[in-house]
């Protein structure tokens, strides 16, 4: 009998715990993706990010079964979004802007849910204009946003949230390299 490969998880809850809507506590999160049978769950600050292990299949599926079981179990309808370990580390390889932000809580991260190659009318637009002293770059599956002035305060940010609306989801840097150090343990 052949054993299953298992893999590395992230999961990327959408708008949740952010102001009073969409409220999930942590620890129902990940007791929700262990009751689908996945393991090695860990939690990654009150934002809706989760890493966990899991038999290989396609990241949709995966994703698409967590929404659901939101929906069912805690009331909670939120896009999640799905990365396995070697896609993270590509994105955290690949940023151009990491080198100009000394302050990775401003370094903001859109997770893009396909490759960058399909369809981001406009994003190549924003990408191109000048956001000094900020910047903003594309990546294969995340577009790069350096915020010196805030995230809040970013309008680059605030122009590719509304471009990009739910085809992502958006963390900083510091958050992205806490997930991605939480892949590098076994599946």
């Amino acid at each position: 009998m052949r054993a299953m490969t298992s893999k590395r998880y992230i999961a990327l809850l959408r708008g949740v715990n952010v102001g009073r809507a969409k409220r999930i506590a942590m620890a129902d999160l990940r007791k929700l993706i262990e009751d689908l049978g996945y393991t090695k769950v860990r939690s990654v600050l009150n934002s809706g990010n989760v890493v966990f292990s899991g038999p290989a299949r396609p990241q949709a599926d995966v994703a698409a079964g967590i929404e659901e079981t939101l929906v069912l179990k805690l009331g909670v309808a939120a896009r999640v979004l799905v990365l396995d370990g070697e896609e993270l580390a590509a994105i955290v390889a690949a940023n151009p802007l990491v080198d100009r932000a000394p302050d990775h809580a401003r370094l903001l991260t859109f997770i893009l849910s396909s490759p960058s190659g399909t369809s981001l009318p406009g994003i190549d637009a924003l990408c191109g204009q000048n956001w000094h002293p900020g910047a903003v770059a594309l990546g294969e599956r995340a577009v790069y946003v350096w915020c010196p002035d805030g995230i809040l305060d970013s309008a680059a940010a605030a122009a590719l949230g509304k471009q990009l609306g739910d085809a992502t989801t958006s963390r900083n840097w510091s958050t992205l390299l806490k997930l991605h150090a939480l892949c590098s343990e076994p599946a």
